[in-house]
């Protein structure tokens, strides 16, 4: 993990981001933009336990540095990409990474909360969620890295995603139900990453095809992350006012796609 400079340098770039992605959510009417691709992650304001997967914190110290000569801003390394796993996030990540927009500024992460349940029932059920920074790997990969590496053990895995798989973790998801016989995967999402694009329209078919079921979250299904993966600290929920009316938008978005 980057040092403290460097925290401390993403904690003021993120507030900006948030506070842009605001002012836009706040301006125009209904369908006015198109769900836009996934950036590259951008680090958030973990409350969890934080696992390094790739490389280790030399030279990372941040976003930019002055030069000696010149005193202008020279762009430096990012720090290396990084899962965040915990057994809840903030009401804040929930509120705003998970909203079922119809666009998708500064969310630029994907938040996912899970519940494996083992055959037999004989075992509590697993829970937690995890959510990916400086994209290099995504964190439905990282999950059957980090989660659930045993490729033998039978069980039914669901997600609760705020945004759908991108073509190459559609692939690798596909690859990994047909390598694993006994697992079964319901995926959940509160949005439709880039749906109108080739890739993602057979990425998903693919899935599918294989067995896993895929649905759009509804309002229900966001008071059952909320009440089961949120540290809510006293504050209450309820779906904002147009949650069923996107739910039904994406709803519409994913049959044209199945079909």
């Amino acid at each position: 993990m980057a040092d403290r400079n460097s925290r401390l340098s993403v904690k003021k770039k993120e507030k900006k981001v948030e506070g842009k992605a605001s002012e836009e959510k706040d301006k125009g009417g209904k369908k006015a933009d198109k769900v836009v691709k996934k950036p590259e992650k951008s680090p958030g304001e973990p409350k969890a336990e934080v696992e390094k997967t790739n490389g280790g914190d030399e030279g990372a110290t941040g976003e930019a540095k002055i030069s000696k000569e010149n005193g202008e801003f020279e762009p430096i390394e990012l720090p290396p990409f990084e899962i965040v796993k915990g057994e809840q996030m903030s009401a804040f990540y929930f509120k705003f990474q998970f909203r079922n927009v119809e666009y998708s500024s500064g969310r630029n992460k994907t938040l996912l909360c899970f519940r494996v349940d083992t055959a037999g029932g004989e075992a509590e059920p697993l829970k937690g969620y995890m959510e990916d920074e400086h994209a290099t790997a995504h964190v439905e990969e990282a999950f059957f890295q980090q989660v659930l590496s045993n490729p033998s053990q039978e069980c039914d895995v669901t997600w609760y995603v705020s945004s759908s798989p991108c073509p190459a973790c559609a692939a690798k998801l596909t690859n990994v139900l047909r390598q694993r016989k006994k697992l079964r995967l319901s995926i959940f999402c509160s949005r439709l990453f880039d749906w109108d694009q080739p890739e993602i329209v057979e990425g998903l078919k693919a899935l599918v095809s294989v067995g896993c079921k895929l649905r759009m979250m509804k309002p229900s299904d966001f008071v059952h992350v909320w009440e089961t993966y949120v540290e809510k600290e006293d504050q209450s929920f309820a779906p904002w006012e147009d949650c069923q009316e996107n739910y039904s938008y994406y709803m519409e978005k994913l049959a044209e796609i199945l079909k």
